[in-house]
């Protein structure tokens, strides 16, 4: 049966295309959504550049009807633009009392039940404004549309029980086929059937083949050694020069932007295989404005990317740089001077074209799926880009574990040979720092 969608002004913020997202069925923008919309798009972030990109398409859309009479979107669904009545509005609880844009929304999704036979639905990413509705008897969803199954969440890696042939196989031959399932570039540990305690490491292939893992130097990736086999699951992942992206998900601690930032320093500085190194993080909220910080950009941004220096001076032996001389210089400093690293904010990224780079984005889980569409989209030929993140530390108000942009990149490319995963599981920053992510 067809229903009658009411979306609130979140959803579209969220996800510019939404109006399309709703199959054959109606879609209803309340009006007060337009002057939402017209107090959002002058804003220079993500959440302006979606509303001016909402209010185009409802431009254009009205040049073929009317949008209070409804105009036929691309899947046969119905698009109205519709106004609220004051009687409705003042009809509501007097605790809902007021012209506020949330009791605006309500009302309108009151009446489109009152006029129509069709079930109505409030869809909104604002659970405050959920629950009003279902005070109301309107039934009310989230906008589930990009949201991934956490349950199912795929990650990146998985015990396989195999005969002891598989093994003189593999590493005779270089590769088995093993019976099951797999996605490329998965890792796998092998665990023999007789004997639990013969394991072996392995990739699958680009050709469904398990192969063993590659053994990493004595010395280590940037003087940063693998602690866990996901580390060095991890290590093989960002050192392929085949796989275009990687997407690291672990708890704090796990060790996911060190990893990333060796692995970058490596290809960039010893191999030279990429012209720059160039690190980004979300300022969270997304897109807020630097310049609430005194000095320029470099100063504005410290802040937020000590936590990436941190990791420099690790790789670096700097950590008692505050020791040294004056003229002391620490590691990430001298590669910026070289032209090698690059570290700013993904608000400057937006519209560049990234050739032949070693792309790191940190803290992606603040990210939105259209966001990290828009970075996946600025990647140039040759450019490799590592998302970093723990989708269990969410700040952006508008995201979730499920609907996240880093989430949602790892279920969508785990099929695809370009990409590599994997969940880093075991913390390594301390052994209070463990603790503390498993009982607090």
């Amino acid at each position: 049966m067809k229903k009658t969608f009411v979306l609130d002004t979140n959803v579209l913020l969220h996800d510019p295309s939404a109006i399309n997202r709703f199959e054959d069925n109606e879609v209803v923008l309340p009006i007060t959504i337009i002057e939402e919309l017209d107090r959002f798009k002058k804003r220079p972030d993500e959440t302006g550049r979606n509303a001016r990109q909402v209010s185009r398409m409802l431009d254009r859309l009205r040049q073929h009807g009317s949008l209070t009479e409804g105009i036929r979107l691309d899947h046969s669904g119905i698009l109205r633009v519709a106004l609220c009545r004051r009687e409705t509005l003042t009809a509501l609880p007097l605790e809902l009392e007021g012209d506020t844009d949330d009791n605006e929304i309500l009302a309108v999704a009151l009446e489109q039940r009152h006029r129509c036979e069709r079930p109505v639905v409030l869809v909104s990413k604002d659970t405050n404004l959920r629950i009003k509705a279902d005070t109301l008897g309107l039934a009310a969803e989230d906008y589930e549309t990009d949201k991934i199954d956490l349950e199912g969440l795929y990650s990146g890696g998985t015990e396989v029980l195999v005969e002891a042939e598989s093994f003189t196989q593999l590493f005779q031959t270089g590769s088995v086929d093993l019976q099951g399932k797999f996605y490329p570039n998965q890792a796998l540990t092998l665990v023999d059937v007789t004997n639990p305690s013969h394991t072996a490491l392995a990739l699958i292939n680009a050709n469904g083949q398990a192969v063993p893992l590659p053994k990493l130097p004595y010395h280590g990736i940037s003087q940063i050694q693998a602690r866990n086999r996901e580390q060095q699951f991890a290590f093989n992942l960002l050192l392929n020069d085949e796989i275009s992206l990687v997407t690291l998900v672990g708890k704090a601690g796990t060790g996911k932007t060190l990893l990333a930032v060796a692995a970058g320093v490596h290809k960039v500085a010893d191999e030279h295989l990429y012209s720059r190194l160039l690190i980004a993080r979300p300022i969270v909220p997304m897109g807020r404005d630097i310049g609430y910080l005194p000095g320029d950009v470099g100063e504005k941004m410290t802040p937020w990317m000590q936590p990436l220096f941190d990791n420099f001076d690790l790789i670096f032996g700097t950590q008692d740089s505050l020791d040294k001389p004056s003229h002391w210089r620490r590691g990430h400093e001298e590669l910026i001077e070289r032209g090698l690293l690059e570290i700013e904010p993904l608000t400057y990224i937006r519209g560049r074209t990234l050739p032949k780079q070693f792309l790191i984005v940190d803290e992606a889980q603040n990210l939105t799926p259209h966001e990290v569409k828009t970075i996946l989209t600025r990647a140039g030929e040759g450019t490799k880009v590592i998302l970093t993140g723990d989708i269990a530390q969410i700040d952006n108000p508008y995201v979730d574990a499920a609907s996240n942009g880093l989430a949602y990149v790892v279920e969508r490319f785990k099929q695809e040979p370009l990409a590599g995963h994997i969940t880093l599981q075991r913390g390594e920053r301390s052994t209070l720092a463990e603790r503390a992510t498993e009982l607090l």
